[in-house]
C-alpha cells in the first residue's frame, strides 16, 4: 500500500509463450502474426523438426503449436516431436494441427494425459478467436480436440465400455468436454441452465466411476475414458 494509501498498480500478467513449427512459411507466419497481435509472446518459429526441438531447448515456451506433418516425409514427424518434447518437459503444453481429420493420431498424442494437450484441423485456426482460445486452455493444462474429431470418435462402432452407461445427451455434453469446453460453454451450445449441465457432468463422472476429485481433474479422466473406449 502506498503513503496515500491507495494500493499498488498489479504486475501485468506475463504473456504465453508460443513456438511455432510448419514448414508452410506462409502459414506460419500469419499464426505468428495473429498470435503476437492477440498479446502472445511468439518466441520462436520452426521449419523442422531439428530446428522445432533446439528452439524449446532454448526458449522454454509454454506452448508448442506444430503440424503433424513435418520434414522430410511429411508423415508423422511433427507428432513424434510433440510426444518427445512432452517426455522431456511435461510441463509444456502442446497444440497439434493436421490438415485432415486423423483420429488415430488424435487418440494416440491424447489417450496418455490430456492435460495441456490440443489438436485442431488447420482450417479451425483460420478463425483467430478459436486460434487464441485453443492456445490459452492447453496453456492453462486443459485439452482441446477439433469438434470434427470428436464427431468421428462419438460415431465410431465400440465394444462394450462405461460409456454405454451414459444417454444420448450425456455422451454429447461428454464430447463438448472433450472439446476443452467449460461448463457454461457446453450450456450454452446446448441451451441449457448451467445448472443443468452441471448435473449431467456429475452424472456422467458417477457412471464412469470417478470418484470425487478436483472437477479439472475428473474431466480430464473422463476425456481419457472417451478415448481409450474400445473402437
Amino acid at each position: 500500500m502506498g503513503f496515500d494509501g491507495t494500493l499498488p498498480p498489479a504486475a501485468p500478467a506475463q504473456a504465453i509463450r508460443v513456438v511455432l513449427a510448419d514448414d508452410a512459411v506462409l502459414l506460419r507466419e500469419a499464426l505468428a502474426a495473429a498470435l503476437a497481435a492477440a498479446g502472445f509472446d511468439v518466441a520462436g518459429q520452426a521449419a523442422d523438426v531439428p530446428q522445432l526441438l533446439a528452439l524449446v531447448a532454448r526458449e522454454h515456451p509454454d506452448v508448442v503449436v506444430v503440424d503433424v506433418r513435418m520434414p522430410p516425409t511429411h508423415k508423422t514427424e511433427g507428432l513424434e516431436a510433440a510426444r518427445q518434447i512432452r517426455a522431456e518437459r511435461p510441463g509444456t503444453a502442446i497444440l497439434v494441427l493436421s490438415q485432415y481429420v486423423e483420429t488415430r493420431y488424435a487418440i494416440d498424442l491424447l489417450r496418455e494425459d490430456p492435460a495441456g494437450i490440443g489438436y485442431l484441423l488447420k482450417d479451425r485456426v483460420t478463425r483467430l478467436s478459436e486460434l487464441t482460445d485453443a492456445v490459452r486452455r492447453v496453456a492453462d493444462g486443459g485439452s482441446v480436440i477439433d469438434p470434427e474429431v470428436v464427431s468421428r470418435l462419438l460415431g465410431r462402432s465400440r465394444g462394450h465400455s462405461a460409456l454405454d452407461e451414459l444417454t444420448r445427451r450425456e455422451r454429447e455434453v461428454l464430447g463438448l468436454m472433450a472439446e476443452g469446453r467449460s461448463n457454461l460453454a457446453i450450456a450454452e451450445r446446448l441451451s441449457l441452465d448451467p445448472r443443468t449441465i452441471e448435473g449431467h457432468v456429475g452424472t456422467i463422472f458417477s457412471k464412469l466411476g470417478l470418484e470425487p476429485a478436483p472437477e479439472d481433474h475428473r474431466r480430464v479422466l473422463a476425456v481419457l475414458t472417451f478415448l481409450r473406449a474400445p473402437g
